[in-house]
């Protein structure tokens, strides 16, 4: 993929730091291109289950390269795919690691994670309305969907930075811990994704994502029509044993064994 991103793979997750450190990151047409590719390889690499973004210290994205764009290059938000968002379309679970600042386009760029965790050096901001350009990464859509809408127009209206704490306390990310134990965390939660079923994790992040846009009634029965389909299609009941004994092993070896030993755990439906 070039000096602009390494690509890390260890053992089933790949890890995506994007390499611009000079300038923070900065979105230049390489870095996105490079990007772009890479998550596309990599959701169709079978040997990898989970991806990781990052940055290389001390940014995780600064944006647009707005010196690009001088030039007379355009902005890379500009070489607009065939599909909506920062990322190309995909199954498996992006996670990212925020390490340090997250500005605009960057933001946007988190946002298409699957989730998030913070550094305690993270910052986030949008200064789309301040550079004097529109979002077009999914920002309107996605930042709502993590911190409400009125947060969310503070933040765009006043380009206001909000730090990791705030930005937990807001459900921007999942969780806060210590620069130098970021990319270990994020390792260990994506490990985790790694040991579930990947047809069954593809479904399930499927529906989420087809879900996270509706309310009430409609939202229930997309589940609903999702899960109807699994049992039918995909459900295998020889497999459902075996996988509740590796359930209540890994409940025992994490100290966690409760009701769940004598309900008989989940159930198709539940």
């Amino acid at each position: 993929m070039g000096r602009t991103l390494l690509i890390d793979k260890r053992d089933s997750v790949a890890v995506c730091t994007m390499n611009r450190p000079s300038v923070r990151n900065a979105l230049n047409r390489e870095l996105v291109r490079a990007l772009r590719a890479a998550i596309t390889e990599l959701d169709e690499d079978r040997s990898v289950r989970v991806m990781v973004l990052t940055g290389a210290d001390p940014a995780f994205c600064a944006g647009l390269d707005l010196k690009e764009w001088g030039s007379g290059a355009g902005p890379a938000s500009l070489d607009y795919p065939e599909y909506f968002g920062a990322l190309p379309p995909h199954d498996k679970p992006v996670i990212g690691a925020i390490n340090g600042p997250a500005a605009t386009g960057g933001l946007e760029l988190a946002l298409s994670c699957d989730f998030l965790l913070a550094s305690e050096r993270a910052s986030f901001v949008d200064t789309h309305a301040r550079v004097g350009v529109m979002p077009a990464w999914g920002l309107t859509v996605l930042l709502p969907l993590r911190v409400g809408l009125a947060r969310a127009k503070e933040m765009s209206f006043t380009g206001g930075f909000i730090d990791a704490h705030t930005a937990l306390a807001w459900g921007l990310v999942n969780r806060v811990v210590p620069h130098e134990k970021l990319l270990n965390t994020a390792m260990e939660l994506a490990g985790m994704c790694a040991e579930v079923d990947p047809t069954a994790l593809t479904q399930l992040r499927r529906t989420y994502d087809e879900v996270a846009g509706l309310q009430g009634t409609p939202a229930f029965a997309t589940e609903r029509a999702h899960s109807e389909r699994w049992q039918e299609t995909m459900f295998d009941s020889s497999a459902l044993e075996a996988r509740r004994a590796a359930l209540l092993e890994r409940a025992r070896r994490l100290g966690a064994v409760g009701s769940t030993q004598d309900s008989g755990g989940d159930r198709p439906g539940s």
